[in-house]
């Protein structure tokens, strides 16, 4: 076997370059503006993995490929493409190649058209991973904020507006990706009505103030949420079947969706049991596992949730339960938390099925909601207390139920 075809199939690269892409886009618009200029427009998911225009005509073409390979013949094909005549890509157009990890070959690559795509340039490297694009990154907003404001940008500024632009570009891509898709756009439409603008960039660097935004916590939140999710699925990938893959790339999606008070009950739902504070981990891997391991598609519509055939609503958790001790234990920090959230409550009211990704056995815990008139009172007898039940069930038992 040659060394080469030792890498995995299309869905590692499909997916690091799903995340990959926006970074290095966002990457290379930095550069642009910290070289003074302000007239293009970023164009992402049509022409190329993303593109630079100016007054509708392309300047330059990028293609981005995340862990293909270390042999520049893994590359051939992709290479070919992106050196082609096509499209806005016309004679003479700047081609560029991104890679996330070094190859045996990095001249520049002569298309039989003698067109040149070129390994694009990260200082002193041609080639940058995923974990390395932020920390270039980062000092690019810091020196276009300093230029302009004439002092420098603080730490949590930094980090807050990177996680803006970052989560502005991905979102986008998605955006124009999911239309793409669903037909309502063709490639030609979203290269030229779904762009981001240098200056937009530019004044959310020197005029956005993530500290007066009362979102500022859920771009936090999400950023975080997205990192664990990237991380741990690209680990998962070379063990993932294709629906699994599929169903982990529309779970990321759909995370960039959520409205802040979404992804607030969201990052409560992955944990019920426990308060939350700031998602963690282990629990990000055991809910995406969940997500993807089980034999059913999630309705990804806003807390991502299942339906059985009795209309019942089931929502997956990281809920992790490894002996009978825990077990036994569960049902008590739930009414806890239940008494101290009220949204939480509210949720678990009409989503009464929770899946753990691990338990002994599936249990109910009994609880109460309170609801009060829409008047504000301080009467007792117009609080209305209901008695219900939380269901908290197997893997397997979830599976029975959603799949009868």
């Amino acid at each position: 076997m040659a060394e080469e075809e030792k890498y995995p199939a299309s869905a590692i690269s499909s997916w690091s370059g799903f995340v990959y892409q926006g970074k290095v886009a966002l990457y290379h618009c930095l550069k642009l503006i910290q070289g003074g200029d302000l007239d293009f427009e970023l164009q992402l998911d049509s022409t190329e993995d993303f593109a630079i225009y100016k007054n509708k005509s392309l300047i330059s073409a990028h293609q981005v490929k995340a862990k293909v390979g270390v042999y520049r013949s893994t590359y051939t094909d992709a290479l070919n493409k992106c050196g082609a005549i096509s499209g806005d890509r016309t004679k003479g157009t700047d081609r560029y190649f991104h890679i996330s990890v070094k190859i045996n070959d990095l001249s520049d690559y002569h298309h039989t058209n003698n067109e040149v795509v070129k390994f694009y340039d990260y200082g002193n490297k041609k080639h940058c991973g995923l974990d390395e694009i932020e920390p270039l990154t980062k000092p690019l907003i810091k020196s276009i904020y300093k230029e302009h404001h004439n002092k420098d940008c603080s730490e949590n500024n930094l980090q807050l507006n990177y996680y803006y632009l970052s989560e502005k570009i991905s979102s986008k891509a998605i955006e124009i990706h999911h239309l793409i898709q669903n037909g309502e756009f063709s490639e030609a439409e979203a290269a030229y009505s779904n762009t981001i603008s240098a200056q937009e960039i530019f004044k959310d660097i020197t005029e956005h103030d993530p500290y007066s935004d009362v979102e500022h916590f859920a771009i936090e939140l999400r950023s975080n949420l997205n990192a664990y999710l990237e991380y741990f699925l690209e680990q998962a990938l070379p063990g993932m079947t294709e629906i699994q893959y599929e169903r982990a790339q529309n779970l990321f999606a759909h995370v960039q969706s959520l409205n802040p008070s979404e992804l607030d009950i969201l990052c409560q739902m992955i944990k019920p049991s426990e308060n939350f504070s700031k998602v963690q981990q282990i629990d990000i891997e055991r809910y995406s596992d969940l997500v993807s391991d089980l034999h059913a598609n999630p309705i990804l519509e806003g807390l991502p949730h299942y339906i059985d055939k009795d209309v019942k609503f089931y929502l997956p958790t990281a809920i992790t339960l490894l002996n009978q001790r825990e077990q036994d234990r569960c049902p008590d920090h739930l009414r806890k938390q239940l008494t101290e959230n009220e949204s939480l409550l509210r949720v678990l009211y009409e989503y009464n099925n929770l899946i753990a990704r691990n338990a002994i056995s599936s249990f109910n815990v009994d609880t109460k909601i309170t609801e009060s008139d829409e008047e504000p009172s301080d009467r007792r007898d117009d609080r209305i207390t209901k008695g219900f039940e939380v269901s908290v069930l197997t893997m397997k038992d979830a599976e029975n139920k959603l799949n009868a």
